[in-house]
């Protein structure tokens, strides 16, 4: 039996958790086995296993994996700025999150899926949620009261996902309206936001 390095192995998870995420967002956990993942990975479905002892944990790990990637590029993508609530519609809005599964948040494409899922992977889901909300609350105009942030960040997201899930579920009967389900979401929410 061959051993690897502990830093091989560390690079070994993140492919492995970094794969598993791409296609879950694309087909859906159930839509995915673990030898795909592995395939993916370029690793043997024994190294995933020795990473991870079910699917579902390898779910729960690729789904909070990304949305902290999420949040990171958000985060990138201001600089060195702290990031506007503006800025974080902007990002979780645009026709790239929609077009880009492989790449978007893993809430829009797996929402509904995580209801039929584990306990674990609920957890995960949950976690990624609150540090969203955290993050958005932490763009809210500072005269607000900490539970009227919190009510803001929780609103948003709501209506950012729901808009990226169904201008995505539109895309290919009606570009046009799919596009127009983002810009008018947006528009929304930066009027009643003042974002």
């Amino acid at each position: 039996m061959v051993r690897v390095s502990r830093e091989q192995a560390a690079a070994n998870r993140e492919t492995l958790v970094d794969a598993a995420g791409r296609l879950f967002r694309i087909r859906g956990v159930d839509g995915v086995g673990v030898a795909e993942v592995a395939k993916e990975a370029g690793l043997t479905h024994g190294a995933l296993y020795a990473h991870f002892p079910s699917k579902e944990m390898l779910a729960a790990e690729a789904l909070k994996s990304g949305m902290q990637k999420s949040l990171s590029d958000v985060k990138a993508s201001a600089g060195d700025a702290q990031p506007t609530l503006g800025g974080y519609l902007d990002f979780l809005l645009s026709r790239h999150m929609r077009d880009a599964m492989e790449e978007g948040c893993p809430m829009t494409a797996s929402g509904s899926e995580i209801a039929r899922g584990s306990a674990e992977v609920s957890r995960s889901f949950a976690e990624g949620f609150e540090n969203m909300v955290a993050a958005l609350a932490a763009a809210a105009p500072p005269q607000m009261t900490d539970d009227e942030r919190r009510a803001l960040a929780i609103t948003a997201i709501a209506a950012e996902l729901g808009a990226i899930v169904i201008s995505r579920g539109i895309l290919k009967s009606d570009p046009a309206l799919a596009d127009g389900v983002l810009e008018t979401v947006r528009a929304r929410l930066g009027y009643v936001l003042g974002a």
